[in-house]
């Protein structure tokens, strides 16, 4: 598929660009000054070099770069491909660093590498496409980067969205600037949905869009499970048998975002009023919540420490910060009891999908709206309980600790349901590998 029809004599695309630039020209410097921006600003700046590749992924976050490991982890080229991924965040960077070597290892065909996704301010990103000159680039999920996208497309190059997301809340807000969208529509979505689909072609303009299932699916393999516990087996990750207490329960509070952080605190009260002998694994979203969750327990006389203090075993009744990237997941796996949140604020929820796997049935709250892809069903087959407030979490969490749920029977369910949504990955690497061969 090449590069849609696009030009830039368009006067109110010219007026827009002309107004996207200067407001990042007054927003630069300030942005200096915010911490979550300061680490890797000459990058973002374009003081730091880009290296040329010939695809080019924009991983927003950290969800994001783990959607770009399972896209690359099944990208079949016909030659030598460098593929560069960017992001806005250190857990993306980190995440992408982690997994480079491991795709590069598995395919010798690619090369990975990993940098600092600039502002994107459209000079900036002329600029930066220049230097990279990508054969073509790839946006996954939701965000859209007016600046990247005219960028590439004045190049003559395609930009694809790929497991493409839409709220009507971004609708709304894109809606407002029709003729720009027209004229900044991508060469073609991968959407996650039948509504997400629609959504995205009445800014962009119909044909444009096609659904595939959600690639998160596909990053998801059934977890080994010992039947006879419903535990994991002898997998168990050495940090468990090393910190962990003989006989404690972990009872696992994921993804925890700052909105929900006093409903958080209340079902910790509630827990260890009711399962004192339990060790509780909190994962903030964003690390630099740490210390104020340091702050907050040490306010409430909850004992806590943090999991990089991992030299000697957790005592019971201590809440544990995680502070280390990378092993929420192996948490799921040894937990009794799991809470996945961004679901008891309206933020929409975060991936639920991922404690289902390792046979663990996941709580959430009331808020889940970045999965409703998963549809309803998954609540009606019981595979996950949504619950309306922190006192029901709570309640929900003593209960599965006092009587877990058969872990290999979750699990086997769980597969059956994933397996049948699968595939969306291979849809959209073809899309991929079919640009690369017709360039």
């Amino acid at each position: 598929m090449g590069p849609s029809t696009f030009t830039v004599k368009d006067k109110t695309l010219q007026t827009a660009l002309r107004m996207y630039e200067f407001a990042w020209g007054m927003a630069i410097p300030l942005l200096r000054t915010v911490p979550r921006l300061k680490e890797g600003f000459a990058g973002r700046i374009l003081t730091d070099p880009l290296p040329e590749a010939d695809i080019w992924i924009q991983a927003a976050s950290g969800g994001e770069a783990f959607l770009a490991r399972t896209l690359l982890s099944q990208l079949r080229t016909a030659g030598p491909t460098r593929v560069l991924i960017t992001t806005n965040t250190r857990q993306g960077k980190d995440i992408a660093e982690r997994f480079a070597p491991e795709i590069s290892e598995a395919n010798p065909e690619l090369s990975v590498f990993s940098a600092w996704f600039p502002f994107d301010r459209p000079s900036t990103m002329s600029a930066a496409a220049a230097r990279v000159n990508p054969k073509l680039a790839v946006l996954l999920e939701s965000e859209l980067w007016p600046g990247f996208i005219h960028a590439i497309k004045e190049m003559k190059r395609p930009v694809y969205i790929v497991n493409g997301r839409m709220t009507e809340k971004s609708l709304s807000g894109y809606k407002r600037f029709p003729a720009m969208c027209r004229a900044l529509a991508p060469d073609a979505v991968l959407a996650v949905s039948e509504e997400d689909r629609r959504r995205f072609e009445r800014i962009f303009g119909s044909g444009l869009a096609s659904v595939i299932s959600n690639i998160k699916f596909d990053s998801l393999p059934a977890a080994a499970k010992d039947a006879s516990t419903g535990n994991v087996d002898a997998d168990r990750p050495g940090w468990a048998e090393l910190l962990l207490p003989a006989r404690s329960p972990l009872i696992v509070l994921g993804s925890v975002r700052r909105e929900e952080e006093g409903r958080i605190l209340d079902i910790i009260r509630r827990v260890r009023g009711s399962r004192p002998d339990a060790v509780i694994g909190l994962f903030p979203r964003h690390m630099e919540r740490v210390d104020s969750w340091k702050t907050m327990l040490s306010e409430q006389k909850i004992p806590w420490r943090l999991r990089s203090d991992g030299s000697q075993s957790i005592q019971p009744g201590n809440v544990v910060i995680w502070d280390v990237f990378g092993e929420l997941a192996s948490a799921y796996a040894v937990a009794q009891a799991v809470f996945v949140g961004g679901s008891l604020a309206p933020l929409g929820g975060q991936n639920f999908l991922e404690p289902l796997a390792h046979g663990k049935t996941p709580i959430i709250g009331p808020s889940w709206e970045n999965f409703a892809w998963v549809g309803e069903e998954i609540f009606s087959s019981k595979l996950v309980i949504r619950v309306q407030n922190a006192k029901e979490v709570a309640e929900q969490l003593i209960g599965l600790t006092d009587n877990p749920l058969p872990g290999a029977d979750t699990a086997a369910r769980a597969g059956r349901y994933i397996a049948a949504r699968q595939g969306g990955t291979r849809k959209a690497c073809e899309l991929i590998e079919k640009t690369l061969t017709a360039l």
